[in-house]
């Protein structure tokens, strides 16, 4: 190697490991494309105040609701590429909203992938005075009753959507979709009598479970999960009924190298720690790491999964 190109991948190097040290030197803004109070914002805080703890700067969390996650990752995609803002982006609006629909943004072109940061199935759930005692008594009534059995969803692009057509895709089942703005209201209506079933996310529905107002069915892993392991798979009665959510951090393109790699293995050191782990625990989720290169991968597996699925079922978004 020639001495001078020798000594600029050398300074280069060395502003490089300048930049990642000296950054943040000023508050970081974490972008949520969902209100506060579902398990994204609840997530997100938890990764917020652990980041600000070991950067010794605040990280603000700023919520971004509407369009089904797209407005805020949309807002997440334009920020200035300066390392002073990322995402907490899980499966609807990274993977499965883009195949649905229009969106004003590509993961794979205006964002880096930087780590999986947790993951965890749904949980199928009926109100406990239910005549329903599993998934195979909801598969059966549909088959005997066509038509008269009605779901919530909380959302295009999301687990309780996609589990709920891939339900309807493996059995042939009838059902009518019930579509909510969150989880959250779709579990009041299934309290209230208005719907019969929802695959919902952990957190807004197993404080019902516990309290004898709604009754656990299955999960929509593809084995048993430790948080919820007295629930089986739904996949024992529907074959192939696997949905797992999970979340990533996501930041727009143009972040400098130094930044996306001290982002990454600080996250990675964190996901390590009890308290993140405990803390994730209560929204019914684990919390995990990947490299760049496995979490783009990732999202492209399950890009491709679920376009299957959507050419396969015919799903449309609701108008």
């Amino acid at each position: 190697m020639k001495p001078r190109l020798a000594g600029l991948i050398a300074l280069t190097l060395a502003a490089v490991s300048a930049l990642a040290q000296q950054w943040p030197s000023r508050p970081v803004k974490l972008i949520v494309a969902y209100p506060p109070g579902g398990s994204s914002d609840l997530m997100a805080r938890i990764v917020a105040a652990k980041f600000a703890d070991r950067w010794g700067q605040q990280v603000l969390v700023e919520n971004k609701p509407g369009a089904a996650g797209a407005i805020g990752t949309e807002y997440a995609a334009k920020q200035p590429p300066d390392g002073y803002s990322f995402m907490i982006a899980n499966l609807g609006p990274a993977a499965v909203n883009p195949l649905l629909s229009a969106v004003p943004y590509s993961v794979e072109k205006d964002f880096i992938a930087v780590s999986q940061v947790s993951q965890g199935p749904n949980v199928l759930v009926v109100r406990a005075d239910a005549p329903f005692q599993s998934l195979k008594d909801i598969i059966d009534y549909a088959r005997t009753n066509p038509g008269k059995l009605s779901y919530g969803t909380s959302g295009p692009g999301s687990v309780s959507h996609l589990s709920s057509e891939m339900l309807k895709n493996i059995t042939k089942i009838q059902a009518t979709e019930i579509p909510y703005k969150g989880g959250v209201d779709a579990v009041k209506d299934l309290l209230g009598g208005q719907i019969h079933f929802i695959f919902s996310d952990t957190l807004p529905a197993m404080a019902h479970v516990r309290a004898g107002k709604l009754r656990a069915l299955c999960i929509t892993g593809a084995e048993k999960f430790e948080l919820l392991a007295d629930q089986p798979p739904c996949q024992a009665a529907a074959p192939g009924l696997v949905a797992v959510n999970w979340w990533g951090i996501l930041v727009p393109a143009g972040t400098p190298r130094a930044v996306v790699g001290r982002l990454h293995d600080d996250w990675v050191k964190l996901a390590a720690e009890p308290e993140v782990k405990e803390g994730f625990a209560k929204l019914g989720v684990i919390a995990v790491a990947s490299t760049p290169d496995e979490f783009r991968a990732f999202i492209r597996k399950e890009m491709d999964k679920y376009a299957r699925l959507i050419k396969e079922a015919n799903i449309k978004v609701n108008p």
